[in-house]
């Protein structure tokens, strides 16, 4: 069961980590859209369209790789004190109640959504022969879908934790600094910090 669980986990980074270069793409895309059009008064009527279907295909391939990283926001002032059942047993009631038919329609919707755009070969009527859509709506159903295989996961997770009392390991990634990891790494304490900070907010001119 943990090797399934791990392998859709992995599936989801993959997918993320895939779709995060175009964060590169848009990066130089936007930077040469800006040269063009100020430098040498040639603007591309197509570079709109483009850069905001990369922004949404980066922000809808993201989702199913954040909630495999357990990274979405939620409200942690009182859910980090309780203990890992009661987690589990809220985490497997909002996914039941929301996440699951939020996403059931999500990948329904966009999948006639991308159908329909295909039959008509959509274009964008944002410019003049705008750029075609229907390969951007189809990734709205393709990222439902992985979003859903990873929620059921979440879902397995949270029964997991219900049985045995502790969350079972998920694949781990770069994730944001943990500040009492940094400082053991280095070696410094809290009250080596407080005799630095008095130090310098009061320092010692006793040797002048």
């Amino acid at each position: 069961m943990q090797k399934l669980l791990l392998a859709v986990d992995k599936l989801s980074t993959w997918v993320g980590k895939a779709f995060s270069w175009l964060i590169v793409v848009l990066t130089l895309l936007i930077t040469w859209e800006v040269f063009s059009r100020y430098a040498l008064d040639n603007p591309h009527p197509w570079a709109f369209d483009v850069m905001s279907m990369m922004y949404g295909t980066l922000f809808m391939t993201a989702g199913a790789y954040t909630l495999s990283q357990n990274g979405h926001v939620r409200g942690d002032v009182l859910y980090g004190f309780f203990p890992p059942r009661l987690q589990a047993g809220l985490d497997l009631t909002l996914y039941i109640l929301f996440f699951i038919p939020g996403v059931v329609a999500l990948a329904w919707a966009g999948y006639n959504f991308a159908a329909e755009s295909w039959v008509i070969n959509e274009h964008s009527n944002i410019t003049a022969n705008g750029p075609p859509v229907y390969p951007f709506k189809t990734v709205i159903p393709i990222a439902g879908a992985i979003l859903l295989a990873q929620g059921l996961v979440e879902i397995v997770r949270c029964i997991v934790c219900l049985k045995e009392g502790d969350w079972p390991p998920r694949s781990a990634d770069v994730a944001e600094v943990d500040i009492a990891k940094l400082k053991e790494m280095v070696h410094v304490k809290d009250e080596d910090i407080a005799k630095l900070d008095a130090f310098v907010t009061k320092p010692n001119w006793s040797h002048k």
